[in-house]
């Protein structure tokens, strides 16, 4: 009887195993070319759906989120801050709770969470990580005014906080206002890419089998 059981606490094992591997398996890699919103979209054509209904949810330009996006986390969907070490070798935690594609912190997300009802939204989903950013685009414009296409001072409402922001806390920082500057360009650069590309991403997978 022990040995049964103990033959079952192993398959059970090896299940949990075999399903973390496969789940692993599965998450979505990086795209390969991370300077080119339509290679990005091309790659991960999901991406582009999931980004265009954030866009006319809170009307948002699709190129700011993606912008973010990419200095948050590179598009990593298990991004976190690195681990801290006590005497360079004992580890005491992370910097801070942020996770996943938008780098959003824990208590930030619940608050996401509880104002659009998304129970099951997850920071390690595109889609859920995209409509995020878009929820606080939009607060930001209504706490603080922030035209919704102004990346750079949307971007460091997002890193300071609107609290934060309204401070000036950013003001002394010229490594964040140089972040800033940069996620601002490359969501330009990322706008002007879209619209030779968009109409191409918005035609249904069928016509795109049939025409190509």
């Amino acid at each position: 009887m022990l040995i049964v059981q103990k033959k079952i606490k192993k398959n059970k094992l090896l299940i949990i195993i075999g399903l973390s591997a496969v789940l692993t398996g599965c998450a979505t890699p990086p795209p390969q070319n991370k300077s080119d919103i339509c290679e990005i979209f091309r790659e991960n054509r999901s991406w582009y759906k999931a980004s265009a209904n954030a866009s006319d949810k809170w009307g948002v330009p699709i190129a700011v989120p993606i912008s973010f996006m990419y200095q948050e986390s590179g598009f990593r969907h298990n991004a976190r801050p690195p681990m801290r070490y006590f005497l360079g070798f004992i580890p005491y935690g992370r910097a801070s709770s942020a996770y996943g594609y938008s780098q959003a912190k824990t208590p930030t997300w619940d608050d996401y969470v509880k104002d659009t009802g998304r129970l099951f939204a997850s920071r390690s989903n595109f889609a859920d990580a995209v409509d995020f950013i878009g929820w606080y685009i939009d607060k930001t414009h209504q706490v603080n005014k922030v035209p919704k296409d102004d990346a750079y001072r949307l971007y460091l409402n997002y890193h300071e906080g609107w609290g934060g922001y309204r401070r000036g806390s950013h003001q002394q920082k010229a490594w964040l206002l140089r972040t800033a500057r940069q996620v601002d360009d490359r969501a330009r650069i990322y706008q002007q890419q879209l619209k030779g590309c968009e109409k191409e991403l918005q035609r249904g997978w069928l016509r795109r089998l049939l025409f190509g």
